[in-house]
């Protein structure tokens, strides 16, 4: 399998390229429309056939490049079952399987930061957890019909029950960090770690966090696949 982390600077945005190496097909996960060039660059060199960009979720601070991957290598746009996204070629329910040949990748559903989102388990091995796990944080739940005790719910009982080994691949990171493990966030990550229920949701509402700066213009455009949203006054 190759697995290659690419990273958008500007909103700190992980996308995820993963391929099977014996027949070339490859997926996308979460790509970023100012990284189409470069992603595509990178696929190209690789000698690889994109067959599907995929979501985790509607995106607040970035515009996905799905719209215009789709547009240029024909490929499918995938995202999480309930997403209000008029535009998918495929919606992927809780346990959903995609098979990339010799790859498996399993849906999860994890809402909680957004009331539609999915992580995805790459071969039993590695986990990409859009903004619902972060390395040593999660993800917000004040807006986009989030709710904080649904992601403590989603996160306790679905992902901290994956085996510890598993490696954490997050949608952000804004520290530095690249991947850790289950093991790790649940011994070491604040949010949860001597958290109960209560009093995770409790400091959730009072984080008191800006909105993202892109948040107006990256919602409407990413219900439509990243394209941009036209607007008669």
């Amino acid at each position: 399998m190759l697995f290659r982390q690419l990273f958008d600077n500007e909103s700190s945005t992980y996308t995820y390229l993963i391929a099977d190496e014996t027949t070339a097909a490859a997926i996308l996960v979460d790509p970023v429309l100012e990284q189409v060039e470069r992603d595509l660059q990178l696929i190209q060199e690789l000698g690889l056939t994109l067959r599907y960009c995929l979501e985790t979720h509607i995106h607040a601070d970035h515009i996905t490049g799905t719209g215009k991957l789709r547009q240029l290598t024909g490929c499918l746009g995938i995202v999480p079952e309930n997403a209000p996204v008029t535009c998918a070629d495929r919606q992927i329910r809780d346990q959903e399987i995609i098979q990339l040949d010799g790859i498996t990748i399993q849906a999860i559903a994890t809402p909680g930061h957004t009331e539609s989102h999915a992580a995805y388990l790459v071969n039993g091995e590695r986990l990409l957890t859009g903004d619902s796990l972060l390395i040593r944080g999660c993800g917000r739940t004040d807006f986009q019909s989030g709710n904080a005790g649904t992601l403590f719910d989603v996160i306790t009982q679905k992902l901290f029950t994956l085996p510890d080994e598993t490696l954490v691949y997050p949608g952000h990171d804004y520290k530095g960090f690249t991947v850790s493990t289950i093991r790790e966030e649940k011994k070491y990550n604040p949010r949860f770690q001597g958290h109960s229920r209560d009093s995770f949701i409790h400091f959730m509402s009072n984080l008191n966090l800006p909105s993202p700066q892109k948040i107006m213009a990256a919602v409407p455009a990413n219900k439509h696949c990243g394209n941009a949203v036209l607007v008669n006054n």
